[in-house]
């Protein structure tokens, strides 16, 4: 299965529109604070767009960051499920992006959507896409959670009522701390590799998955937004985000594959991190606290739908 230059403009238009719409949906919800463009060349090949927004009324850091890169030799990150494609030339396109919200009511998202195609003389290309997102709660509300996972199973469901179950799963699994032995947050939708059918089966789910984030996290910024909050609860949030921090530079393949590959400047590989975070020694929730019951209720795998 080959694609051309026609399906590729394609897919870079879809996630170039992507990122202007959730951009703009964002700075609607925050109303005081609009996102910073900060366009860049890389001299090894390719170019990105990243936007940032800081400091808002709702959002106190966000990022939306488009990337479209070429390299010579395919990253160990971009290869290591896929290893018979090591050594390989690549372009590899994306929408990241990572929104930290002031409120600590309100959770921090996460979501990315991304194409590859890895070449070799004299055989054909070998492509797919990936991506999903995912939902890291500091105070977790059932209906917030419900919400996010019915989205996210409507979407699938569009395609294949198979991929929910599958993508569920696939995300629960990879957005694990293993050395904190708890999931990062209640999870969401996680696929790698994914080249089932044709291209254009493909990127139609990766369509209805992309159109469908805002639908998913909108409504719950909306609802817990202007929900009253203390010190402890804003200490909470810093100290949670610190998981999160570690997530990123120890497990996450994107943020790997950014560093190993030089795609662009460290500004917008490391745009994911949260401006302010605590580390406690040997901290422990109160019992009976709100923060305790983030961890028994919902820092552990469920079915939300």
């Amino acid at each position: 299965m080959s694609v051309n230059s026609e399906q590729i403009g394609l897919v870079k238009e879809y996630l170039l529109g992507l990122q202007e719409r959730i951009c703009a949906e964002l700075e609607r919800v925050d109303q005081s604070a609009k996102f910073a463009t900060d366009a860049w060349e890389r001299d090894k090949g390719g170019s990105g767009r990243s936007r940032v927004i800081s400091k808002g009324a709702v959002f106190e850091k966000g990022g939306v960051n488009f990337s479209h890169v070429f390299g010579d030799k395919l990253p160990p990150s971009a290869s290591a499920t896929r290893p018979e494609l090591a050594g390989r030339s690549f372009q590899a396109m994306g929408v990241s992006l990572v929104i930290h919200p002031d409120n600590p009511m309100v959770p921090t998202s996460h979501a990315n959507f991304r194409f590859f195609i890895a070449e070799k003389e004299g055989e054909a290309p070998v492509w797919w896409f990936g991506g999903g997102y995912d939902l890291t709660p500091y105070y977790g509300f059932d209906e917030d959670c419900e919400h996010w996972h019915r989205t996210a199973k409507n979407a699938c469901d569009k395609v294949d009522p198979s991929l929910y179950p599958r993508f569920k799963k696939a995300c629960d699994e990879y957005f694990y701390l293993k050395h904190r032995k708890e999931p990062r947050g209640i999870g969401g939708l996680f696929f790698d590799d994914f080249n089932e059918g044709s291209f254009e089966q493909c990127f139609e789910l990766v369509k209805q998955l992309g159109d469908s984030y805002l639908e998913a996290y909108t409504p719950i910024v909306e609802r817990r937004k202007d929900l009253p909050f203390t010190a402890i609860n804003k200490d909470f949030q810093c100290y949670r985000r610190g998981r999160y921090v570690e997530f990123n530079l120890v497990f996450d393949r994107g943020t790997l594959f950014g560093l190993q590959s030089g795609v662009g400047r460290i500004e917008s590989i490391l745009m994911s991190l949260p401006p302010v975070v605590h580390w406690e020694y040997n901290w422990q929730p109160e019992p009976g606290s709100a923060e305790e019951k983030l961890y028994t209720d919902y820092l552990r795998f469920r079915e939300w739908v």
